[in-house]
């Protein structure tokens, strides 16, 4: 597991900001449903860091990875977050896991956020998935002014490469690499019985692929909660059955695809009466249908891991977008990083500027009474204009002052005698 990077949040009672998880580079289908989280699950975990002290935590959880970007004193805080309201354990995650520190945490939300470390390279899905995620946790109180400005940067970043960029050109995701797989494989596509099981945002844009490459009448939905089926199927014209006919309607299909959203199979053995060959695309996180469906010899079962993505020539032209979308990257990365170096030294400017502030009423106080006719106005005027240039000229020493910005504010606030409760305001 990888963990390093520069600290540069501004108080040692924060900690430090992390990136931990584990993704479809190194962990397979089974452990990724380990470590699914439900967005009850999501709320629960936030609810936890705050009653413990966690003062910033944003999770994700999709097909692909999940994650959690918190500040924290170790990354095992937010690991053991994890591995309690999953099913994965910790041993499980040290063999497949990541850990990204204060920098290279910051880097990795980047690239996460603008598709560059997606398995379908340029997939601008994940963005809105980080919105969702950045907005629970706003809303759970779990989301400090560090954690809110490098969101709004990596947001910043997505919209620009999305803008700049033909990174995402070429329609590409998990949807879209299942038709196409179906395309390959099933002869005479528009003719075939095609049952859609689950209608959440993969099911929905599965239906509009089917639609749109397949010329295909004949799909039918299902969904447990029926009024969303029929949403869905109203747009298209299409048909929708009950939950409770899944095993007929199973028996009369060519491909079944199941995108529901459950922690369990929903698909298994026993649903299973068939008289004809089936293929079976589960493109669900945990994976939704049972491994013992294989054991019906009739069954073909492919899960999103397996398919295709996308053609070779629509890879190499997004390939070619790289280093533009890295460049536009780094240009924001770098006033992110610069934002955060000098809010660190924030708090003692402030106690420096409040302790000159003293010195200045002080010696005001003590020339009015000495001087007859002070113009405590214009002192006033002229000192405050001083201070602001004093404190001007330390800012800009201390942005310049590279690896010894850590020295120079302790020198500064010996010098001055700053106290502790002044510095952390």
């Amino acid at each position: 597991m990888k963990n390093n990077g520069e600290r540069f949040l501004p108080s040692s009672n924060q900690g430090n900001f992390y990136a931990i998880g584990l993704n479809y580079k190194k962990a397979d289908a089974e452990i990724r449903g380990h470590f699914s989280i439900s967005e009850t699950a999501q709320q629960d975990i936030l609810a936890h860091a705050k009653r413990n002290g966690i003062t910033s935590l944003s999770v994700i959880s999709t097909c692909n990875r999940t994650e959690l970007y918190g500040i924290a004193q170790h990354p095992f805080q937010l690991i053991k977050l994890l591995c309690e309201h999953t099913q994965g354990t910790v041993e499980e995650f040290e063999k497949v896991a990541y850990i990204y520190k204060n920098n290279e945490a910051v880097s990795h939300l980047f690239k996460v956020g603008t598709g560059l470390d997606s398995q379908i390279l340029g997939d601008f899905e994940i963005i809105s998935q980080l919105r969702t995620a950045f907005k629970r946790s706003k809303k759970a109180g779990v989301f400090d002014v560090f954690m809110e400005r490098l969101s709004n940067a990596v947001i910043q970043a997505s919209k620009r490469i999305k803008n700049e960029t033909k990174i995402s050109t070429g329609a590409t995701s998990v949807s879209f690499a299942a038709v196409q797989y179906i395309m390959a494989r099933v002869p005479y596509v528009s003719e075939k019985n095609i049952l859609l099981f689950g209608t959440g945002k993969i099911g929905r844009n599965t239906c509009e692929n089917l639609i749109k490459h397949t010329e295909n009448d004949h799909i039918t939905l299902i969904n447990r909660t029926k009024d969303k089926a029929e949403k869905v199927a109203g747009k298209f014209n299409l048909i929708v059955k009950d939950y409770a006919d899944i095993q007929s309607e199973i028996a009369q299909t060519d491909v079944l695809i199941v995108a529901t959203g459950a922690q369990q199979p929903t698909i298994c053995k026993d649903l299973l009466f068939l008289k004809k060959p089936l293929l079976i695309l589960d493109l669900s996180i945990p994976k939704n249908v049972s491994n013992d469906v294989r054991e019906n010899e009739l069954v073909t079962l492919v899960h999103l891991d397996e398919l295709s993505s996308v053609t070779n020539k629509t890879l190499e032209n997004r390939a070619a977008q790289i280093p533009k979308a890295e460049a536009i990257i780094a240009e924001i990365e770098s006033e992110f990083n610069t934002w955060a170096k000098n809010r660190k030294f924030v708090p003692t400017i402030k106690a420096f500027k409040s302790k000159l502030s003293e010195i200045k009423a002080g010696e005001i106080d003590y020339q009015r009474k000495k001087i007859e006719g002070f113009n405590e106005e214009q002192a006033e005027i002229l000192s405050a204009r001083i201070i602001q240039k004093i404190t001007t000229q330390v800012v800009n020493h201390l942005k310049q002052a590279n690896g010894s910005t850590q020295t120079h504010l302790e020198m500064l606030e010996q010098m001055f005698q700053l106290e502790q409760n002044n510095r952390e305001q």
